[in-house]
This record gives structure tokens, C-alpha cells and sequence, in this order.
């Protein structure tokens, strides 16, 4: 069996246990030792993050062939409609080549804990809610999709990884469970018992 520890990772806190900087990391949140994230959250990013201890499931859950859907939060500056949106479903054109199509939707507010510091306010210009589900692991990949149609993420949660969600977790809090460890798949070739004559 397999540690898995769920965590509502706060605003402005890295996705690492150190940091030469002084800047707030997952030890200030994990005290367990011998644990480590399946995957990152930007800085500035919030909502749910897995650590575990075991090689095999954290390769299962970060590695971009698994093709693990996450499922984020999205506050944007502005009013898109479902035209402005249709892009991300097709599939978003980004500098490093296109995205795979995602599920996104307009959402109302959810209702969730404030931010600190809040987000910037303008009030001329109003904020929606997406909801964004994607299967790819790029650098800052909602953030881009969403200026892409040109309009700014403001706040981004993520509040599910594959089957595991931040349910009722405040940030800073986190959850373990157990879960059965994967069989490792080799990865060499296979080859067969015919013989090739030497040229």
C-alpha cells in the first residue's frame, strides 16, 4: 500500500520543501518526512496538491503519459461568452504548439475561502469563473490558455487530481489516505526469438 496526503495548498507557497529564499514551502504545511509532490501548483497558484511516498504512484500521477485529467478553477478578468471559449475546447494554439482540446464551461462563484491578498479589483471590468479540465502538465499551461483568448487569469484553483478532490480541505490542510501500489511496467522492448543473420 501506498501514503497519499491531499493538500489545499495556500497562495504564494512552492511546490518543494526548501527554499534558499525564505519563501513559505510545503514544510510549513507537511512535518512527514519521506514524502514527495506527484506534480507541481505554481507559486502563485492554490488548491490541491498530492504527496506520497511511494515512487511508483507519484510517477503514475505526474508523468504527462497518463494523461491524468485536473480539474481547475479558473477567475478571469472580463466577461468571455461561450464563443470566446470555443478555442479551448478545440484545442488552444500557445507558443510551444497546440494544446489538447479541454472541457471548460462558464461557472458561477464558487464558494470558497478568500484569498490573501485578495485579487486585484478593477471596477470597471468585471471577473468570471471557468471551470477547466485538462489532461496535459505544460509550464503555466491554464494561465496561457486563458490570455490566449485574451482574458487574464486572475486566481487559479485546482480542486481535482484524477479521482482525488479538495472536498472540504482549507488551504494549509491536508487529508491522507491509502491506495493499492500500481504493478511497474517494464519499459525495455520486447523481443523476439527470431534469429537475424549478422551483414
Amino acid at each position: 500500500m501506498a501514503k497519499i496526503i491531499l493538500l489545499n495548498k495556500p497562495f504564494n507557497v512552492l511546490s518543494q520543501f526548501t527554499d534558499s529564499e525564505g519563501r513559505a514551502t510545503l514544510a510549513d504545511f507537511v512535518t512527514e518526512k519521506k514524502l514527495y509532490p506527484a506534480g507541481r501548483l505554481d507559486y502563485d497558484s492554490e488548491g490541491l496538491l498530492l504527496l506520497t511516498d511511494n515512487g511508483t504512484v507519484q510517477h503514475r500521477i505526474s508523468h504527462p503519459r497518463t494523461k491524468m485529467p485536473k480539474t481547475y478553477w479558473v477567475q478571469v478578468e472580463g466577461a468571455p461568452t461561450e464563443q470566446d471559449i470555443e478555442p479551448l475546447r478545440v484545442g488552444a494554439i500557445l507558443k510551444d504548439g497546440p494544446c489538447l482540446p479541454a472541457m471548460v464551461e462558464l461557472i458561477p462563484e464558487p464558494n470558497i475561502w478568500k484569498r490573501e491578498p485578495p485579487i486585484r479589483a478593477r471596477k470597471a471590468i468585471p471577473t468570471t469563473w471557468l471551470q477547466l479540465v485538462i489532461t496535459e502538465g505544460r509550464n503555466r499551461q491554464v494561465r496561457r490558455m486563458t490570455a490566449s483568448l485574451g482574458f487574464p487569469t486572475l486566481r487559479l484553483i485546482r480542486v481535482k487530481i484524477g479521482e482525488w478532490s479538495i472536498d472540504t480541505l482549507k488551504p494549509g490542510e491536508t487529508r491522507q489516505i491509502t491506495v493499492a501500489t500500481p504493478p511497474i511496467k517494464s519499459t525495455r522492448p520486447k523481443h523476439s526469438n527470431r534469429s537475424y543473420r549478422r551483414l
